[in-house]
This record gives C-alpha cells, sequence and structure tokens, in this order.
C-alpha cells in the first residue's frame, strides 16, 4: 500500500488518497467474499438501456445491490421479478463512485417450490388479464393434416412415441424441431421454433405444416419452469398454425397449455388428437358406400314404381290422336274452298291495277317527267358555277391576306423562343462559373489554414538542422548548427549543448518516530 505523504512529525497515521481508500476497500471484500450464496427477496428490479441488469437482495433488516452484466444476463436460468425469493451466487466486488458494495450474480435460481408456485400463478392472472387464454381464440385443429410439426428434443423417447402412434393411426409428414426441452435455453429455443415454423411460406421448398405439437416428458416444476415462461406463452398464443401442448403427465400444468390451441395429456395423446386411425376410416368409408349404394337402390326402385302407377293413369295414344284427326279433317275440307276464293279475289284485283296501265297514259307521264329534268337541269348548272366562282375568289383573297402575317408571327415567335433558350443558357454557364469559383475559393482556403504557416502563427515554429528538418533531440543534438523558423521570422543558433548529467537529489530525511 504507497502512502500518499509521510505523516506529520509526532504522528503515526498514514494518509490515503480517496481512489487509494477505495481500491485498498475493494481488494479486501474482494479477497475476503470471493465467491458466495445469498438468499433473499427480490426488490427492485432495472433493466438498463445498455442491457445490464440492477436488483436487490432484502431481507427484513438490510438490503444487498446486485449487478448483473449485458453478457451475463443470457446465462441466468431465471430472470429475477419484484417479490420472488431467490439465491444468487456471484462475487462480491465494490463501486467506488458511489461508495457502495455489491454482488454480481452470475446465476439466480427460485429458493423453493412454493416461490415458484406464487410466480407462476402472478405470471398466469397477468397473462390471461391481456387476453392470451380465452376460449374464442382457439382455433380448431384440422381433421387430417398433410404435414404435422414436432418441437421437442430429439433424442428422449418423446418423438419416438409420437411418430410410432402417428405411424399406427394415420402415417403423416412429420417435420421435426430439436429444441431443449429444460434448462436456460428451453424458452427461447421453444419461441423461436414456433415463430420459425409460421414463417415457412406456404407452397415452398420445405412444406409449412398444418398443424405443432411441443412436446415433452414428466418432470419436475423445475425441469418444466421453460413452459412457464413469458416468450412461450406469447409465441403460442401467436401462433397461425393450430397447436397442440404435450408437456409433462397429465397432473403437470403449464403456461404453455392454457395459451395453446388444445391441452394433451402426454404426447401420445397428442399424436391421437393429431390424426384418425386409418383403419376405422376405411371402415366407415366402407359403411358409407354399402349404405349408397342401398339408398341408389331404393332410390331407383321407389321411382320405377312411381312412374308405373303414373302410367296407368295417362290415356291411351288412340284416344290422344282422334280429336286431332278430325280437326285436321275439318281444315283439310276448308282448304280447297279458300284456295279457289283466294285465287279470285287476287285475279280480279290485278285486272283493275292492269287498266290504269294503258301505254298513252305511260307515255304522257314520262313525256312530263322528262321536261321537269331537263328544266330543273338547266337552272342547277348556272347556279352551282356561280357558286364556285364565288367560293374560289374568298379562298384566293384569304389566301393572299393571310399567308405572309403568318410567316411574320413565326418567324417572331421562333426568335423569341430562341432567345429565351439563350437567356437560360447564359444564366445556367454564369451559376456554373460562380459555383465553381467559390469552391475554387473554399479549396484554397482550407489548403491555407491547413498549411504550416498558419501552425506557426499559432504559436508553433519549425527547427531545422543543417537545412532538414529537425524532429528529435538525437538528430538536434548531431546538427552543427540549429534554425528556428517562426511566423515573423527565422533564428540561427550555434551547435546543440550536450546532454546534461542527471543530478542526484539526496534521500528524504526519515526523521524519527523518538
Amino acid at each position: 500500500m504507497d502512502l500518499i505523504d509521510d505523516p506529520a512529525p509526532g504522528q503515526n497515521t498514514p494518509e490515503f488518497s480517496v481512489s487509494e481508500l477505495s481500491g485498498a476497500v475493494k481488494r479486501a471484500i474482494e479477497g475476503e467474499f470471493g465467491f458466495v450464496r445469498v438468499r433473499g427477496e427480490v426488490g427492485r428490479v432495472v433493466r438498463a438501456r445498455s442491457g445490464h441488469l440492477y436488483f436487490d437482495l432484502k431481507d427484513d433488516r438490510n438490503v444487498l445491490a446486485c449487478t448483473t452484466w449485458k453478457g451475463q444476463v443470457g446465462g441466468l436460468s431465471v430472470i429475477p421479478e419484484e417479490g420472488m425469493e431467490v439465491v444468487a451466487q456471484g462475487r462480491m466486488t465494490t463501486f467506488g463512485s458511489q461508495s457502495k458494495y455489491q454482488l454480481n450474480a452470475t446465476e439466480v435460481v427460485v429458493a423453493g417450490e412454493g416461490a415458484l408456485m406464487a410466480m407462476l400463478e402472478r405470471r398466469k392472472k397477468a397473462l390471461a388479464a391481456e387476453g392470451l387464454f380465452d376460449e374464442a381464440r382457439k382455433r380448431p385443429l384440422p381433421y387430417l393434416p398433410e404435414v404435422i410439426g414436432v418441437i421437442t428434443s430429439a433424442q428422449g423417447a418423446v418423438i419416438r412415441d409420437i411418430l410410432h402412434r402417428l405411424r399406427d393411426r394415420f402415417p403423416r409428414k412429420v417435420l421435426v424441431w430439436p429444441v431443449a426441452v429444460q434448462g436456460k435455453d428451453c424458452a427461447p429455443q421453444v419461441a423461436r421454433a414456433i415463430a420459425g415454423f409460421n414463417a415457412l411460406a406456404p407452397g415452398g421448398a420445405l412444406p409449412r405444416p398444418d398443424l405443432l405439437i411441443v412436446a415433452r416428458g414428466g418432470g419436475s416444476i423445475e425441469d418444466l419452469w421453460g413452459f412457464n415462461e413469458d416468450i412461450v406463452a406469447r409465441a403460442a398464443a401467436a401462433s397461425d398454425i393450430p397447436l397442440i401442448s404435450a408437456v409433462g403427465h397429465e397432473t403437470d400444468t403449464t403456461l404453455i397449455d392454457f395459451a395453446a390451441d388444445r391441452r394433451a395429456p402426454t404426447p401420445t395423446a397428442a399424436a391421437e388428437m393429431a390424426v384418425p386411425v386409418r383403419l376405422d376410416l376405411l371402415a366407415t368409408v366402407d359403411q358409407f358406400g354399402a349404405r349408397l349404394t342401398r339408398a341408389a337402390g331404393d332410390a331407383v326402385a321407389r321411382r320405377r314404381q312411381r312412374v308405373r302407377d303414373l302410367g296407368r293413369l295417362l290415356p291411351r295414344p288412340e284416344q290422344l290422336l282422334d280429336q286431332a284427326r278430325q280437326r285436321f279433317d275439318v281444315w283439310d275440307g276448308r282448304l280447297e274452298t279458300g284456295l279457289r276464293g283466294a285465287v279470285q279475289r287476287k285475279r280480279q284485283g290485278l285486272a283493275e291495277a292492269a287498266g290504269g296501265l294503258r301505254p298513252s297514259a305511260m307515255r304522257r307521264g314520262l313525256v312530263q317527267a322528262r321536261d321537269r329534268l331537263e328544266r330543273w337541269a338547266s337552272l342547277l348548272a348556272p347556279a352551282l358555277t356561280r357558286q364556285v366562282d364565288r367560293r374560289r375568289d374568298r379562298l384566293a383573297d384569304r389566301a393572299g391576306r393571310l399567308l405572309p402575317d403568318r410567316i411574320v408571327q413565326g418567324v417572331a415567335r421562333g426568335r423569341g423562343r430562341l432567345d429565351e433558350v439563350s437567356g437560360r443558357l447564359a444564366g445556367a454557364a454564369a451559376g456554373q462559373e460562380r459555383a465553381r469559383r467559390a469552391r475554387l475559393e473554399a479549396l484554397e482556403r482550407m489548403r491555407e489554414t491547413l498549411g504550416y504557416q498558419e501552425t506557426l502563427r499559432r504559436g508553433y515554429a519549425v527547427v531545422r538542422g543543417d537545412g532538414a528538418v529537425v524532429t528529435g533531440l538525437k538528430a538536434a543534438r548531431a546538427a552543427s548548427a540549429l534554425e528556428i523558423q517562426f511566423a515573423d521570422g527565422r533564428l540561427t543558433i550555434g551547435a546543440a549543448p550536450g546532454p546534461k548529467k542527471a543530478r542526484k537529489d539526496p534521500p528524504p530525511d526519515q526523521g524519527s518516530l523518538f
């Protein structure tokens, strides 16, 4: 331990700096309490934005501050919550900036089954209040899924029992997502597996399951605790694929059982819920086929008998044709008389029309029509000629009057557009020239600012020895002459002096304690 100064004469107590005393306390605490396990009730819990976890352990008299760094949080078996009774283990250390000691907790476990059940009940009430356990949001299971996704351990007997029962009842395609079914990795892996199956696209290279089964064998409440985490229950509630929870035995209950669409007492029972029995289906189909055959035969027989019954009520064909035959004979007798009368009437009307078509009358009508036509033709030709002449004169007059004006106007418009484009081009060129000049001036100012002349104006100097810039003490001593350049001029001095021998100061007087 270093002393900041000698004690005053007549005093035996050394003086420490604050940092020295804080370091001494830190070494004493860490040396005396290197690794400890502490049991207490969790008080204040704060998760900082940096990822560090801060919480308090307390009993009826004292409070111990605990810290778990960001990289250590993932290794905790249980994330502490306010009110939990836990056992925390880690190393004691100090925080000199606040004059406090604290426990760097690297592991937290729940102290006893009673505390676990109390925490489980609190979580259950909180999730139920959010509506995650409502029966209205649970979906029915598909009757015969094509693909079944199973989330469980790949080494346990659970997956073998499920595959064996599916093979016996109705073979289906099965996708297995291996996960840890206990320990600190259980909850995040199960939640990621549920989300991963839901993320598969229908019809993709890897088929999307029609049904999910989350399964695990029996165990203690600590072994099954991963299925009581919030992330697992929320992932099960958010799954778009119907999900069966088969965690533990029939007496075991976890939060995923309430969030799932169906709960199975055992993994084998989950496989039985997932698919029907194939042989039963075949027998049922055979029964339905026999019933359909009997029903179709009975229906045909009943309809045949009905047709026979209705046929007995119908009259004979000859009775149906008698009246029609009689009506045909009546109209046949009337047809000849009617034809003769019609021919006579047509002949008489033709004779009357032919009387008005004598040759002399037709000739007079043609002469009159020709005269009218010639008279109208003689009147139409001069009128058409005059109309054409008037239109030709007006057209020529308008063409002679409008053509020069249009040319002049077109030239004026073209000149105006040319002037406008020229002005815009000149303005753009001037703008580009100003921008480039401003950029060049800015670069020149930057060059002058970064030059060593500006540095000299701020109080610095350049040392040269034998014409070269001197950058170290060894080069300065080796030079025959030194030249120092300041902002307002240069100064030349002789050879640099050699190194001086360090003067040894006498040791300080230790004084006397007597």
